[in-house]
């Protein structure tokens, strides 16, 4: 399996974001961007992006590790990291990367939220628990046949 981790994840979605020109990431906006990454990943590829449990939180799908790492910024910008070393992803998993950002970063936080909120990773998670992977797979793989 890959060494990627979700942090990681996060901090090249983080990349794309452009604050000079209002694109913002704050740290619900970044969650629901890494289960998107993730649940498209499962379903082009049938392998994860990373090994990191998404839990279905009462604001949708969370990855804990990497909301601990930016709750200091409250519903702020995060700021973009600096020197990210890309050679970690595929040429596939940057493709997709970039298009789960231009796809689903043009939403708000809420709007995000609110999607989630419809789809059924989430409904069928009882709340504070992990998303299953298979269900996680099988969502993700109506949406992109």
């Amino acid at each position: 399996m890959n060494n990627i981790t979700a942090k990681y994840i996060a901090d090249y979605l983080l990349s794309y974001s452009d604050p000079d020109i209002g694109d913002i990431i704050s740290n619900m906006k970044l969650q629901k961007l890494i289960y998107y990454a993730q649940g498209f990943h499962l379903a082009l590829y049938d392998t994860p992006l990373f090994e990191d449990p998404i839990v279905a939180w009462e604001h949708g799908p969370v990855v804990e590790s990497v909301y601990h790492d930016y709750k200091k910024y409250g519903s702020n910008a995060i700021p973009i990291p600096e020197n990210l070393d890309d050679t970690i992803l595929s040429t596939d998993q940057k493709d997709l990367l970039k298009e789960v950002y231009e796809v689903y970063g043009q939403f708000s936080a809420w709007k995000l939220r609110n999607m989630t909120h419809s789809e059924l990773p989430w409904l069928k998670t009882p709340q504070n628990e992990e998303i299953n992977i298979d269900l996680l797979k099988s969502f993700f793989k109506t949406l992109v046949k």
